[in-house]
């Protein structure tokens, strides 16, 4: 099916939608129905790393020979990746897919590396090594949840879409509010978009009901479990080298069987704790995703969402 272009150039994709969905099925649909004039680009925080394939719910061996797949498999968990990087990455796999005339497509949940692709990240300062270990020091004895509690007094937008135990953005957004004096929802919604991303489209792959998406990660969380989820963790954790501070082992699944390794909790614990912690990470999503105007929402439970998506192409919107 040809798109409408915008010269020479093919549109730019973006599937969202939060974990558990479908984004990935629905990709793998688009790009036949496209007779394969389409690469896929992973938008996922976690796939980026090796090692970290079942837990992620990376498209397996086969699939990526059949079907070109980009930004997979980039670093070893003991490395960091940043939403700045993720928008470089992107911005040079995209345009060399474009020079071989085909349809980039976007795919994943990490709501910050779409936020970062589509509008930037400006304005935001570096990390300071000094107050977050101070920040640090102030969880420690009195809880995060009591830091929590601060980001709400000062900035009640970004407390509301961070969880309590959202360690690592808590902290990031205490260190932007006492470096820069403004909350970090305003720092962000300062961002401008992207200058040469192009032309490009937005799809929400959204539940009409959340039980069922509760339904499906419990599930595919069983599925993980069986494929051998733990025998997969329990690697990273033998190695040594690795800890539950890097950013890789922050990802949900990953975190809670950690903890069972540890001798924290029982198997069944960190079961009923990963499917929990993946139902809060996909509220987040979704909350983002409403909020977020330019995407088109398609209902997930549609057995023609398919063709519901390339109708919207066709006509350019």
């Amino acid at each position: 099916m040809p798109l409408k272009t915008v010269g020479d150039q093919p549109p730019l994709i973006l599937l969202a939608g939060p974990t558990a969905i479908g984004k990935s099925a629905l990709a793998l649909r688009l790009w036949e129905r496209l007779h394969g004039a389409a690469e896929i680009v992973s938008v996922d925080s976690a796939q980026i790393y090796r090692g970290m394939d079942i837990g992620t719910a990376k498209p397996d061996a086969a699939t990526r020979e059949r079907v070109p797949h980009h930004l997979l498999d980039l670093l070893d968990p003991a490395e960091t990746y940043s939403a700045a990087r993720f928008s470089a990455d992107a911005h040079t796999v995209i345009a060399a897919i474009r020079a071989r005339h085909c349809t980039p497509i976007l795919v994943g949940g990490s709501m910050l590396y779409f936020r970062a692709l589509l509008y930037g990240l400006s304005r935001l300062p570096a990390a300071d090594p000094a107050l977050r270990a101070r920040l640090e020091d102030e969880a420690r004895s009195s809880g995060w949840a009591v830091l929590h509690q601060r980001l709400a007094t000062h900035d009640p937008q970004t407390a509301a879409r961070l969880h309590p135990n959202d360690v690592q953005r808590i902290q990031r957004a205490l260190e932007i509010l006492e470096l820069t004096g403004e909350p970090p929802s305003r720092l962000y919604a300062c961002g401008r978009e992207h200058a040469g991303l192009g032309d490009w489209r937005g799809y929400a792959l959204m539940p009409a009901d959340r039980a069922v998406l509760h339904q499906r990660v419990e599930l595919r969380f069983q599925q993980m479990m069986t494929a051998g989820l733990l025998d997969e963790v329990r690697r990273l954790h033998g190695r040594g080298d690795l800890n539950t501070g890097l950013p890789a082992l922050r990802a949900v699944g990953y975190r809670q069987l950690w903890a069972y390794l540890d001798g924290l909790c029982s198997l069944d614990e960190a079961g009923q704790r990963a499917v929990a912690a993946t139902r809060q990470y996909a509220k987040r999503q979704m909350t983002w995703l409403r909020a977020e105007t330019a995407f088109e929402w398609i209902d997930a439970a549609e057995p023609n969402a398919i063709d519901v998506v390339l109708t919207h192409l066709k006509a350019g919107r």
